[in-house]
């Protein structure tokens, strides 16, 4: 039998030996629980073990099961002794200790491989035997363990404030929940509580009477909000919010949610609701230094407004502030001096009172350093613990266990609650408490089993923190994603339909979103993607969430920077290389030589992967090694015909060396084969259309667009990418004859690739799609956004651009050619192949040509050709010649060269 000791018997060490005995008991595994704790009552801890009636839960009944896979299970007790319970009443605390109480004995009895032991002592101290445990009980005896799980509750309120003539009077209360603490002194006359947090409130409930004051001072004055009598579903987090911008730009996005949601709600409790899921995330991303910060300006507002008074226990305090028997106030205590039966005070605003009891309500320390909690000072002498960021609590690893000082060993020690306040924030609360329960219960099992299953991995053996079945159904879309095949989104929605809280599920889905142009369910995938890292991911998977959420959120430098940090990290994240490597599915975040250098960097992580290959493959082709990039390509379709990647380079090699006929029967063959599923047959087809200009057979052109391209039959920035461009070279060409059919392209493509493209990629093929238009008007407002764009690929590339396109439109040659010249070596910077970026050379040579500017039309169609063989280039290279027979040479007039027709 394995033996697992639980530190804590509160509400977090009951919820921990429940979830251990219950997940025993599912896989049949024989473990004794020892629960440890002095107190005399298994449950209510602290927190619940209040006797006084008029304190109340301060979240509704509805929403505080003990279990996290079935919400109604306390409200269902509480129907069973009170029939008119309802999911929104504040129950008395005291209910709720009841509850956890049964709710142990039950679980406790109906388990038969699992064996609670109760242990009524402290632990003192702790010491490694291995990586487990032996843990020294104040007793004197030792329980040796497995491994423990330290649910400590908060540590005690600190007392130096006090100072120490007050402590020793016999007239200040520590710790006002000790039993019997509220007797004594402090049932007598007037009182002073320091603190006005929750503790304030229910402790003035209870010494309040018609013959006595109440006071009550702390640094701020600060009292708790109130919840709603009916409370609005919480708004959800903006996929703005984001830590890693800083505490002050984060501070204003939260602002503005608070107002956006009052103006739309009416009041602002369900935007603070709704960043619940999302505030250990964003604690993360703060830098600690911000952190730190944040506790120190910012934190009493928080708790405030995020930990509310119950409506009725909001009432019994105005009420009492109303009637003078509370009187509350900003201030610290300067001096206290006790006199005969009282204490003298002395508060920073120069007020002094005369009061029988100083009551501490000020609440847990920040952190460790200095507590007088002889288990925890054990942990951090001897390294087996340190503190947490910022000062809070104690350092943990993502799944809750402690992380040990440099050099020291590491025990299989965990802990659940108020101590993992420095990774999480937030963590005190029942609904965070059950989930860490059930996650570190499982976690435990799972390091304890010697024959324990495989956790769940895609096909390059990264871990993935989910269920078989939705990591099965992940790994099936990123095999369709990495051979560009349609249904990788239904397969990702799959999986996080069967596990929603798989991260990495729902990040894949968001940057799937993003390159689909923005119209997909990129913003709330981020936004869970987010929450569900912060709850159950590894370092790698919560790696991936952070750069893909500063991809899709961030400036370009810092998604950039974050992303290719992961990959240096984790180099087998073989979607996170696709989306750092611009292709024909993503737009990258590297130029040419960096992308380059990064496939090349990961031939030891892939070898002969089928998917790598290709990617070299395409590499190869932009360095013009063709015959490697050919070998390359038709080594990963030997493995995987349907590989996107490698189709690609392959149609590239084809192009680029001028085997026009083979190369469209090649592409021909392959569409009629595999085309119906690839993400991207418009483009394979726009490769194929390419051939067929090239070998000026303009009806085979035509048939090819009117049955592959038409907006019918392309979706997304394709419509723009590979149908409109290829209309517009068509007409730079003099291939297409009439109208062009660009219309229906522009009503069916996404918008913001039109009007505010975020990408060079993309405001490349908008301007192309608004000049094939003849829209000067939009292209006018196009080249607006590139000018104020922050990426200087906008400012250098796009800006002249949209002017060059004008002035063809207005047959502006000279103009015209002035523009577009500079702009052939820089275009690459879009992100465009160099068989898209060849588009501005067709349009730079249909103005020359246009403006009589034969020679120069001559020349550059000549090193067309001496590059690759052309159909195409070979008759406008004869036809420029004849015209040019047919003119008279240059004369210099005026400093400018003119042509005039001959006799």
């Amino acid at each position: 039998m394995r033996r697992v000791a639980v530190v804590g018997a509160g509400a977090a060490g009951a919820l921990t030996a429940v979830q251990l005995m219950r997940q025993a008991d599912r896989l049949g595994r024989a473990v004794g629980v020892w629960l440890i704790d002095p107190g005399g009552r298994t449950g209510p801890g602290v927190a619940y073990g209040t006797s006084d009636p008029r304190h109340l839960l301060n979240v509704p009944a509805g929403r505080m099961s003990a279990s996290p896979d079935d919400p109604g299970h306390f409200l269902r007790w509480l129907a069973e002794r009170d029939p008119d319970a309802a999911a929104g009443d504040f129950v008395p605390r005291q209910v709720y200790g009841e509850y956890l109480t049964d709710l142990v004995e039950r679980t406790a009895d109906a388990c038969t491989h699992a064996r609670l032991h109760r242990v009524r002592d402290e632990v003192v101290a702790v010491r490694g035997q291995g990586a487990k445990a032996v843990l020294r009980l104040a007793g004197r005896g030792e329980i040796r363990v497995d491994a423990a799980v330290l649910a400590l509750g908060s540590l005690a309120p600190a007392q130096d404030w006090a100072g120490a003539a007050l402590r020793e009077s016999g007239r200040f209360v520590a710790d006002p929940w000790a039993p019997g603490a509220l007797g004594g002194p402090a049932g007598e006359g007037d009182v002073l509580l320091v603190g006005t947090g929750l503790t304030m409130v229910d402790v003035a409930g209870t010494l309040a009477r018609a013959d006595r004051v109440v006071y009550a001072v702390s640094r701020h004055g600060l009292l708790p909000q109130e919840h709603l009598p009916v409370a609005a579903p919480p708004a959800e987090a903006p996929p703005e919010l984001d830590g890693s911008l800083g505490l002050d730009v984060l501070r204003r996005n939260v602002r503005r949610h608070l107002s956006a949601t009052r103006r739309a709600c009416g009041d602002w409790r369900p935007a603070l609701d709704g960043l619940r899921p999302v505030t250990a995330a964003l604690w993360q991303q703060l830098p600690v230094a911000d952190r730190v910060r944040f506790l120190q300006e910012d934190l009493r507002v928080w708790e405030v407004h995020r930990h509310r008074m119950a409506p009725a226990t909001a009432a019994m305090l105005r009420g009492l502030l109303a009637s003078g028997r509370l009187r509350t106030g900003a201030g610290q205590l300067v001096g206290a001096v006790p006199v005969g039966d009282a204490v003298e005070v002395a508060l920073s605003d120069g007020t002094r009172l005369r009061v029988s009891a100083v009551v501490n309500c000020t609440g847990a320390p920040a952190g460790p350093p200095g507590t007088v909690n002889p288990l925890v000072r054990c942990l951090l002498e001897r390294g087996y613990g340190r503190t947490g960021p910022a000062g809070l609590g104690l350092d943990t690893a993502g799944d809750g266990r402690l992380l040990p000082a440099a050099g020291a060993p590491a025990l299989r020690l965990w802990t659940v609650g108020a101590a993992r306040r420095g990774n999480l924030l937030e963590t005190t609360a029942v609904p965070e408490i059950r989930a860490q329960a059930a996650e570190v219960a499982g976690n435990v099992l799972e390091t304890l089993t010697d024959r324990r299953p495989p956790a769940p991995a895609d096909r390059y053996g990264q871990r993935l923190s989910t269920s078989p079945e939705a990591a099965e159904l992940y790994d099936r879309a990123l095999e369709r994603i990495l051979a560009g095949r349609l249904g990788a989104e239904e397969l990702l929605g799959q999986a996080v339909a069967v596990d929603p809280g798989f991260a990495v599920g729902h990040a894949a889905l968001a940057l799937l979103g993003h390159e689909r142009g923005g119209a997909g369910p990129a913003p709330g995938a981020l936004t869970r993607a987010r929450r569900a890292a912060a709850v159950r991911a590894d370092d790698r998977e919560r790696g991936f969430v952070a750069a893909v959420d500063a991809c899709l959120t961030g400036t370009e430098e810092r998604g950039k920077a974050a992303l290719l940090g992961h990959i240096a990290a984790h180099p087998r994240d073989a979607l996170a290389v696709s989306a750092a490597v611009p292709t024909v599915s993503f737009n990258g975040v590297t130029g040419a030589e960096e992308a380059w250098a990064l496939v090349e960097g990961l031939s030891a992580a892939y070898g002969d992967d089928w998917w790598y290959l290709g990617q070299l493959a395409f590499v190869r082709q932009e360095q013009q090694r063709w015959e490697e990039a050919e070998a390359l390509s038709c080594r990963a379709l030997a493995a995987q015909p349907s590989a996107g990647h490698a189709v690609h380079a392959r149609a590239h090699v084809y192009y680029e060396t001028g085997e026009h006929r083979a190369g469209l029967a090649w592409l021909d063959e392959w569409l009629r084969r595999h085309g119906a599923g690839a993400g991207h047959r418009s483009h394979v087809s726009w490769h194929a259309a390419l051939h067929e200009l090239s070998l000026d057979d303009r009806p085979a052109l035509l048939r090819r667009y009117h049955r592959e391209l038409a907006a019918c039959q392309v979706s997304g920035g394709r419509l723009l990418a590979d149908s409109a461009a290829l209309l517009w070279r068509a007409r730079m060409t003099g291939s297409w004859s009439g109208d062009l059919p660009v219309a229906e392209l522009l009503h069916a493509a996404p918008q913001h690739w039109l009007a505010a493209p975020a990408t060079g990629f993309a405001a490349l093929h908008g301007a192309l799609a608004l000049a094939a238009a003849g829209d000067l008007d939009a292209l006018a407002r196009l080249r607006a956004h590139a000018l104020a764009h922050q990426q200087p690929v906008f400012a250098l590339v796009i800006a002249p651009l949209c002017g060059a396109l004008s002035a063809v439109v207005r047959e502006d040659w000279q103009e015209a050619v002035r523009l577009l010249r500079p702009l052939l070596p820089l275009v690459a910077r879009t992100g465009a192949s160099k068989a898209q970026q060849e588009v501005v050379e067709e349009t730079l040579l249909h103005a020359l040509i246009a403006s009589g500017a034969y020679d120069r039309a001559a020349h550059l169609l000549a090193a067309r050709l001496d590059r690759r063989p052309s159909p195409l280039d070979r008759r406008r290279l004869d036809s420029v010649r004849e015209r040019r027979a047919r003119w008279r040479g240059p004369a210099v007039v005026s400093g400018a060269t003119q042509y005039t027709r001959s006799a």
